[in-house]
């Protein structure tokens, strides 16, 4: 992809508007949250302390409409509380002559690297910063830096409590995160109809897990059609997977190909019906005319005829995990159901303080100069303080709306950045414009500036799902009311202000574009990386399989699910966002072409299914054990981590020792008296050195490259 396209599509992405809106009241809670700091501070206090108290009441309340399952009220007190200790450290640096760049570069390398905590933690801790950069430039003493930070903790603390004695839609995030997870499985099932071998998306299946993480008291008042659902959903889609794949499954034509279709047909008929009932909280309605839908009622057998085998075992199972999901929303049972889910908190989830020391480790494992967080670290100090300097330098007045341009524009990656800054620079320019003339054409009091900026508060919580751009013109219309409470002219604040915003956002363009962090360059290691999870995966699928009774499906099965699901959902993104980046696609991704990175990509995710499939019929405890099949899955485990190393060293990858393994295994196996676990034990490792003889072939004879980075096109 070109420059010119990269540069147009972002824009493109960066200007577009959405017209839905975010929900009204959530929007007039944070609103009125802000008003009952700003009226008190400013009749107290003044306009000053009212800014300052402004900032941390927007700031916190901005942090609850973050995509989080935590709390609103806790998010709220913790960017309170970086939005106090910010603005105190602030105040005393800039009356330092030459501390404050220090702590400038300091503070936004740190916010950098809160990226690698999340996005919330991200967002919030470019906020600060921003807010940093505003407050400190009203006069103000040392002794009064106290009161100004505590201000600004005490704005995000009433946004804690406005969201706590004004609940609005609790378990919203959650109920949608849970009927995603059951509505892209009924999408998974209509794919399985007419691609057999289709991949499920596993997003859903990661925000479901983070969203049923809850403490003990929020586990006490969950919904209870919020229990269980979720695990019986991770079991659905292994048994549809093994009921559509051929391999295991339904023939690949015929009668038994027919039934697999209307049992999938029905069973998405099902899921769309559940992800609706726990979206709206209202009674399961289960469709009454499709074909097939004896499968969600346990006990039926109706048209199982057609079906054999390990197929027959598949939509037993599918209609069973089906009804179960049923029953647990069928309001008539809900007390049952409750009785006896009550004393299960599920995962737990520890208080943010309890939080603080993984989210450090996190931290710290960036710190190493290959890590893309430490480069978008590195990459906001230096632009941010080199921004600030010049300002400074040059004796622009109103120079710091460049840095705290730069600040809010910046992100760890190429596409994000570029449409953010696009959006931010028409956003800010248009709001500027448009509140600089309504100060200059009414010029209005105090008190009527502050309910404007209020009422700008209110639009921006409420265009928060429109489109970045309209958002910040609500921003900027609010942080230009806050500052006419100062004096000063207002045409020349706006000329200063837009021509500052323009620089900061080309800056931090420019920034990215002459030090770019490529997602390109790092896709082998997000191959590599699902490559070893899912061999760690499929190891622990064939352990359960040599020793039934040895509590693996638990114990080791679940958790390397969740890795390789995990490393997928991360090698997707980081694929998603390279698609966009100006790079040339079409020669070297690293040592592997791009050719060759997509047939590998294909391999592993062959692994990954052959290993769900192998789940779907995991034997029960008391079953009797496979012989060899531990044994193997170490072989498996070692090679795959081999290969993975492989991969990323530019090194061919060889799975001869593993085949002679498999071939020896497979001997024995045949020796054996006939039985179905046998049987789909010795075709899902066929299939599993199916994958990895297709991804040893991906990779062979590969040119050496040419650079160790990606090229952008026209440098």
């Amino acid at each position: 992809m070109s420059w010119f396209t990269a540069l147009r599509d972002t824009a493109r992405a960066g200007l577009t508007v959405d017209r839905s809106l975010t929900n009204p009241r959530r929007a007039l809670r944070g609103a009125v949250a802000a008003a009952l700091v700003v009226f008190p501070a400013l009749f107290l206090f003044g306009p000053a302390q009212a800014t300052s108290a402004a900032m941390g009441a927007f700031i916190a309340g901005t942090a609850t409409f973050q995509r989080s399952f935590r709390p609103r009220a806790s998010l709220a007190l913790v960017a309170a509380a970086g939005l106090g200790l910010s603005t105190f450290l602030g105040y005393v640096a800039v009356g330092i002559p030459g501390a404050f760049p220090v702590l400038l570069a300091l503070w936004a390398f740190g916010a950098g690297l809160a990226w690698a905590i999340g996005p919330t933690a991200g967002v919030v801790a470019a906020n600060t910063l921003a807010v940093m950069m505003v407050v400190v430039q009203l006069p103000v003493s040392v002794p009064t830096a106290i009161e100004h930070g505590l201000l600004c903790s005490v704005g995000g603390a009433v946004q804690a409590l406005v969201v706590t004695v004004w609940p609005i839609d609790s378990w919203r995030a959650q109920r949608d995160a849970l009927a995603d997870i059951y509505a892209g499985l009924g999408d998974y099932a209509r794919r399985l109809r007419h691609d057999p071998v289709a991949q499920v998306d596993p997003e859903p299946f990661i925000v479901g897990r983070q969203a049923a993480a809850l403490t003990a008291w929020q586990a006490r008042r969950r919904p209870p059609e919020l229990r269980g659902l979720r695990t019986i959903a991770e079991r659905i889609r292994p048994a549809l997977a093994a009921l559509a794949d051929p391999r295991v499954g339904a023939a690949e034509e015929g009668a038994e190909r027919d039934r697999a279709r209307e049992v999938l047909s029905a069973a998405a008929e099902v899921l769309d019906a559940l992800a609706r009932a726990i979206r709206s909280g209202d009674p399961v309605r289960l469709p009454k005319d499709t074909p097939g839908l004896a499968l969600a009622r346990p006990g039926s057998g109706s048209g199982e005829d057609r079906l054999r085998g390990a197929a027959r075992r598949s939509a037993r199972r599918l209609s069973g995990l089906l009804g179960r999901a049923a029953d647990r929303l069928d309001r008539q049972d809900r007390t049952t159901v409750q009785s006896r889910t009550a004393p299960s908190t599920g995962l737990r989830r520890p208080p943010l303080v309890k939080l603080a020391p993984a989210a450090l480790a996190t931290v710290g494992r960036q710190l190493h100069r290959h890590s893309a967080i430490f480069h978008h670290a590195a990459r906001m100090a230096l632009v941010v303080t080199s921004a600030y300097l010049a300002s400074r330098l040059l004796r622009i007045e109103h120079g710091y709306w460049a840095p705290m341009t730069s600040a809010m524009v910046m992100r760890p990656d190429f596409a994000q950045t570029f449409s953010r800054g696009v959006a931010r620079v028409a956003g800010t320019a248009a709001g500027v414009l448009v509140s600089t003339a309504v100060v200059q054409l009414f010029d209005p009091g105090d008190w009527v500036l502050a309910v404007l900026a209020v009422s700008c508060m209110g639009l921006a919580y409420l265009t928060m799902r429109t489109g970045y751009a309209v958002m910040t013109v609500a921003i900027s219309s609010y942080v230009v009311f806050l500052l006419g409470l100062q004096p000063g002219d207002p045409v020349r604040l706006a000329v200063d202000r837009v021509s500052m915003t323009l620089l900061g956002g080309f800056v931090a363009l420019a920034a990215y574009a002459l030090f770019p962090t490529w997602q390109t360059a790092r896709l082998p290691e997000r191959l590599a990386e699902w490559l070893a999870s899912a061999g760690r995966y499929a190891a622990a699928v064939f352990g359960a399989y040599g020793d039934p009774a040895g509590g693996h499906a638990e114990k080791d099965v679940r958790p390397a699910l969740l890795d390789v699901r995990e490393a997928r959902s991360e090698m997707l993104a980081a694929l998603d966002r390279a698609e966009v980046e100006p790079v040339r696609h079409d020669e070297q991704v690293r040592e592997l072409t791009r050719k060759q990175f997509d047939k590998a990509r294909s391999a592993v995710g062959m692994l990954d299914r052959c290993t769900v499939l192998l789940e779907a019929h995991l034997p029960a405890e008391d079953a009797p054990p496979v012989p060899g099949a531990a044994a193997f899955g170490e072989e498996l485990r070692d090679a795959t981590a081999l290969a993975a190393a492989a991969v990323l060293l530019g090194q061919d990858v060889d799975f001869a020792l593993l085949r002679d393994a498999h071939r020896t295994w497979d001997h024995q196996l045949a020796a054996l008296p006939r039985d179905d676990r046998i049987d789909v034990t010795r075709a899902g490792a066929r299939l599993v050195m199916q994958a990895l003889t297709e991804l040893e072939r991906a990779v062979r004879t590969r040119p050496q490259p040419a650079r160790p980075e990606p090229v952008p096109l026209g440098v």
